[in-house]
């Protein structure tokens, strides 16, 4: 299991994750964006010092093999070895790929995640899953190569607008109604206007923690990892909607909608409690405003559910349910009429 770290003092902290490998050399991976924002946060800390440092473009269509080639090159030209260090300071998109050149660079090296924002941080930094796009398909190539571990410091935060914030916490709220009451109270009572840095700090380490529990369960999918889908099979079809109208959306806010739809679906299905889900609601309606989508677009929405990676036929669209915050249901299925309603649902109670 990977080490997930809170830190308390960046410096002394980066310096005893890294001091507890035995290295040759070490590279720090950065993107153009967290290179101005965030590398200076760690930039005089005694091992980043002497680090070679990898700058790749900052953006989605860069999460390539031509990036991935380009790391591997500098790795070998700069005389890298299967015991180097790999140190992934960035957003989901950089830990992916840099945790993917980890895995297969003379056939392995270790690395460590510093996620820098709050989305990569729950999500893509930790679980141990890593890749690329190709062909036009988001993470078609890839491999399952945990960092050694992941380093969570809510300074690197600050620097997100409020947009990129919400969005990485609406996987936290996921993570919460996953796990338990206490923690699903702390999530939604949290105020996302005023942050205190330091309480968001603790809070985005318990979800990873949850998040971590249900991955070394299941490192590999095919059972109660699916649990981590809450939200998505229905959030990434609006995300994927929203592309199609050109009106880009940000993968939390999807989520955060997927959720309403499918614990919607999970009251139905499973008697999850009406309470839970209209303050979940609540929540969701205060801090995720939405794009504009009508029932002209159900359809588009129902075909991107059929083509979800997840399902194991396209006659069969596979979602996680819950009956009560904490008790997951894996493995469900709906109609197409009571998905429809679910999204009605969700309009009427969000006001889209």
């Amino acid at each position: 299991m990977q080490k997930v770290i809170k830190a308390t003092n960046l410096d002394q902290n980066l310096s005893n994750v890294i001091s507890q490998h035995k290295f040759d050399k070490i590279f720090i991976l950065t993107d153009e964006h967290t290179e101005k924002l965030c590398y200076p946060l760690v930039a005089n800390n005694k091992y980043i010092a002497q680090a070679e440092k990898i700058v790749i473009p900052s953006g989605e269509k860069y999460k390539s093999i031509e990036t991935l080639s380009n790391i591997w090159m500098f790795l070998s030209q700069n005389d890298g070895t299967r015991h180097s260090l790999i140190i992934n300071l960035g957003g989901g998109l950089l830990t992916d790929i840099g945790g993917f050149a980890a895995a297969t660079f003379k056939r392995g090296i270790k690395c460590i995640n510093i996620p820098t924002t709050l989305l990569g941080a729950v999500d893509a930094a930790v679980g141990g899953k890593t890749g690329i796009n190709f062909n036009e398909l988001k993470n078609e190539i890839g491999a399952f190569a945990p960092a050694d571990a992941v380093l969570i410091d809510s300074v690197f935060f600050r620097s997100l607008d409020h947009k990129n914030l919400l969005s990485g916490y609406a996987e936290m709220l996921k993570h919460s109604l996953l796990d338990n009451q206490e923690e699903w109270k702390s999530i939604i009572s949290f105020d996302t206007e005023e942050i205190d840095y330091d309480k968001l700090k603790q809070l985005t380490v318990n979800s990873v923690l949850v998040k971590e529990r249900i991955v070394e369960e299941d490192p590999f999918e095919k059972g109660i990892r699916k649990a981590l889908n809450l939200g998505h099979t229905i959030g990434h079809a609006f995300e994927s909607l929203s592309h199609k109208k050109e009106k880009p959306i940000h993968h939390g806010y999807a989520v955060a909608w997927g959720i309403i739809c499918e614990l919607y679906l999970s009251n139905k299905y499973c008697g999850f409690p009406k309470d839970e889900l209209y303050k979940t609601v609540y929540f969701i309606k205060d801090n995720y405003e939405g794009f504009m989508f009508d029932c002209d677009d159900y359809e588009q929405l129902y075909e991107y559910m059929k083509h979800d990676k997840k399902n194991e036929s396209t006659e069969k669209i596979n979602f996680t349910f819950l009956s009560d915050i904490g008790k997951i249901e894996i493995n469900q299925s709906a109609t197409k009429e009571d998905i429809f309603e679910s999204i009605d649902f969700l309009r009427e109670s969000v006001g889209l």
